[in-house]
């Protein structure tokens, strides 16, 4: 697919998911996306391989393992997102497996990525695994061409961690401006169903 795409000009971007395994209940067995094996409670995805050691247990602080407090940075980044399994960005070895991934992808001829949940990962954590991503396939894009990376940041202000924390590393969502813009159209039905009651009263 990707090859096919590339020799007719339509890039492809890869939604990538690189904080987050299985929920921690996902069970036991080979229901994974790609069919291997794995045992979330026990943290062992052995075709990665990633094992308890490779995951946030003790760095969290809350009673749950989960997210408690959106205003606590450190519960968002080192806490699980609604019980998802999360990994150590901070150990070399998942630093290594995460940019293993994306550079297959890379190599295969991706354009680049969408960056899932970046919120909830340290500036300095995807700075590193960034850091060793390969240049685009010369194949189909010029010597020395960079992945384009853009990132999901959820910040609609007033919250611990800001989008600009992540601006120096690639792009970044821009949720203002969504939220701006259903304003817009709320105001604008609203005017445009008193014009329509004005109207009718007159």
């Amino acid at each position: 697919m990707i090859t096919r795409c590339n020799n007719v000009g339509v890039n492809i971007y890869v939604d990538a998911v690189i904080n987050h395994m299985s929920g921690s209940s996902g069970g036991e067995g080979n229901h994974s996306s790609c069919g291997s094996w794995f045992n979330a409670s026990k943290k062992d995805f052995p075709s990665v391989p990633y094992s308890a050691w490779d995951f946030n247990i003790n760095k969290c602080r809350t009673s749950s393992g989960d997210i408690d407090n959106y205003g606590d940075i450190f519960q968002v980044r080192d806490c699980r997102l609604v019980s998802l399994l999360d990994l150590a960005l901070e150990k070399d070895y998942v630093r290594g497996k995460v940019a293993e991934f994306m550079n297959k992808l890379i190599d295969l001829g991706v354009a680049g990525f969408r960056i899932d949940a970046c919120k909830h990962m340290w500036p300095g954590d995807l700075e590193n695994v960034y850091s060793r991503l390969h240049n685009l396939s010369s194949t189909w894009f010029p010597n020395g061409s960079r992945p384009f990376i853009y990132q999901e940041v959820i910040d609609l202000g007033g919250e611990a961690i800001s989008s600009s924390e992540y601006v120096h590393l690639g792009r970044v969502t821009e949720f203002k401006y969504g939220a701006k813009l259903g304003n817009v159209f709320r105001k604008w039905h609203e005017e445009k169903l008193f014009y329509t009651r004005y109207v009718h009263f007159c």
